[in-house]
């Protein structure tokens, strides 16, 4: 009797096998055969693969008067005549020695490679249409930090209201655009990496792509990481060409170096707490100085000689001085509670940077401990790291494969899906913004 019942189930379930294979519901092979590449079916892993070329997103540039962009760097010359520029050869080369400008130049350099045609077979993220009609993209070439680097720089003076007049211009050009009417300026591009940059009326561009330096004098309504893109500071030190040393970790005599400000604002004032915590170790420098030719000559050769660089906030949650030591290839500590980083959808920070909260960093002897502990395969793997992704952190013209001018564009173009869905909701919505009202 139980022999017929046993004989009886057998025989359904081979049946349901067999039915299960010929639907295709069940692979059999996949657990005991190789699949034919070699690799068996089993749950992947992801990966970071280098993406294929894709095609560039098409750009229109507002012919946008001097005043409002080069002209400002011409400051012995007067600013010269005010028509648009319009071609590569008129735009002048960005001036040597020229202190806290050059990290906040940005604008100049996303500006540049849209005036240049680009070489044969070169790779690029962007392109410049001349057709307004068929852009994807609106980029406004205001240099909003020049702007208030030159004219702004007290925020009392005089000066002042010249950095304030040409944002009223602007705004004003914008608005009688019909483009920029059409998607209530979404999916336009406005760098202004200076964190006083568009200072006046920045709350009336709020909806456009910005391109920034970080979050510290955004408010949230404004400034965010889904429709906005994070760029490095153009990098004060020279980029580190040589460093081919068979054992870099012995010859970075220094543990920890930090050159810079100590007097800072807000999040800022940790960099004082540090300088206390730090004083008396003599394998740690922490030097007070001022972003003049000397200084940055010495910061160059102590981020080169040092195995670690300390990065504490500024003013704001980030600072040039991340993008020094990348570049350096000297291993970023990063002590920033609210720090945001450039391109972080495709680079892993943690493969080449340390992190500690402002709170683990101020404990005395806490950060320096750790710091001589660690391990030299593990710094050297990140020094690797370092000199495989600096050429992320380049400004340069003419732009070159995933540099920092095309890695911004690429970031563009990953902020304008959205910036189209809210323009096509904006389009048909009776009452706007319903949903964010019912949270």
């Amino acid at each position: 009797m139980y022999g017929k019942a046993i004989v009886s189930l057998a025989f359904i379930i081979l049946l349901l096998i067999s039915f299960s294979l010929f639907i295709g519901t069940v692979d059999i092979r996949s657990y005991f055969f190789a699949s034919p590449d070699g690799a068996h079916n089993l749950p992947c892993t992801p990966t970071h693969t280098q993406s294929s070329p894709s095609v560039p997103l098409k750009v229109y540039m507002y012919d946008l008067p001097r005043r409002f962009n080069i002209g400002m760097m011409q400051w012995k010359k007067g600013g010269g005549d005010d028509t648009p520029v319009r071609t590569v050869e008129e735009l002048p080369r960005w001036p040597v020695n020229v202190g806290v400008r050059k990290q906040h130049s940005v604008e100049y350099w996303l500006m540049a490679s849209l005036l240049g045609s680009g070489g044969e077979g070169e790779e690029r993220e962007a392109v410049r249409v001349l057709d307004p009609e068929i852009a994807e993209a609106y980029f406004v070439p205001f240099f909003s930090s020049l702007s208030f680097n030159t004219h702004g720089r007290n925020m009392t003076d005089p000066e002042t209201e010249k950095d304030r007049q040409l944002q009223v211009d602007l705004i004003d050009f914008l608005q009688r655009s019909k483009y920029w009417q059409r998607s209530g300026g979404r999916d336009h591009v406005i760098p202004m990496t200076h964190p006083n940059a568009f200072r006046f009326l920045r709350q009336l561009v709020n909806a456009s792509i910005l391109i920034v330096a970080d979050f510290g004098r955004y408010p949230k309504s404004m400034s965010t990481l889904s429709k906005d893109v994070v760029s490095p500071y153009v990098h004060n030190v020279d980029s580190f060409k040589d460093d081919d040393l068979l054992d870099p970790f012995e010859s970075r005599k220094t543990l920890l170096f930090f050159r810079g400000n100590t007097v800072r604002k807000d999040k800022g004032k940790v960099r004082a707490k540090l300088e206390k915590i730090l004083a008396g170790y003599d394998d740690v420098r922490y030097e007070r100085s001022s972003p003049t030719a000397e200084a940055i000559q010495a910061s160059t050769q102590g981020m080169r000689s040092s195995k670690f660089c300390l990065h504490p906030a500024g003013d704001t949650p980030s600072s040039c001085r991340l993008f020094d030591a990348i570049v350096s290839h000297c291993v970023p500590v990063i002590v920033s509670d609210l720090i945001e980083l450039p391109y972080e959808d495709e680079i892993d920070y943690s493969q080449f940077s340390i992190f500690f909260s402002i709170n683990e960093a101020i404990q005395p002897d806490y950060l320096v401990n750790l710091l001589r502990k660690f391990p030299k395969d593990r710094w050297i793997k990140m020094w690797r790291q370092l000199k495989k992704i600096s050429h992320h952190f380049e400004f340069q013209y003419p732009p070159m494969k995933e540099d920092a001018v095309n890695m911004l564009w690429r970031q563009v173009k990953h902020k304008l899906p959205g910036a189209q869905l809210a323009v096509h909701r904006n389009h048909r919505l009776k009452v706007p913004d319903w949903w964010q009202r019912r949270r």
